[in-house]
């Protein structure tokens, strides 16, 4: 099949279920008559531009990077990693410290990686609030960001 509609199937299985490997992309794949090869999802990955977030339970899917140019997501990922000095969970709140005069990008980062239950991010010169509904929501939005830097 072209590849168009098994990256478009791709997208759908990542959206909807909890895909942790690629060897479980494949193994959905095939289950949905796309006779493919890790080697075809490896640079699928790529060119869709998924990146892995935590789930809720600490395990970690594959997502899709809000993003059309993969060059330009693997440029936020090194900048957010320059970047971002510290990040810590304050309440419903993740304060996330920058280096002077770089929380706005930061912030813009933050809003195209899709972190699950982002209410909203406020910015100053060297500080980013990202506002979560819950403390737990928060810790774990932490937790997922702080992959970034590693």
């Amino acid at each position: 099949m072209a590849r168009s509609s098994r990256q478009s199937k791709i997208l759908e299985l990542i959206s909807t279920r909890e895909i942790a490997s690629q060897d479980e992309l494949v193994a959905c794949l095939k289950a949905a008559n796309f006779d493919i090869t890790q080697a075809t999802i490896s640079r699928d990955i790529k060119e869709l531009g998924l990146i892995k977030i935590q789930t809720p339970d600490g395990k970690y899917k594959y997502a899709l990077m809000d993003s059309t140019d993969q060059s330009v997501s693997n440029k936020n990922i090194s900048i957010f990693r320059e970047s971002v000095i510290s990040i810590k969970p304050a309440g419903n709140l993740c304060v996330i410290k920058t280096v002077k005069g770089l929380a706005s990008g930061i912030c813009a980062i933050i809003d195209k990686l899709n972190v699950e239950d982002v209410m909203g991010s406020v910015y100053g010169d060297d500080t980013v609030m990202v506002i979560m509904p819950t403390t737990l929501s928060a810790q774990k939005a932490s937790t997922t960001l702080e992959q970034f830097i590693r």
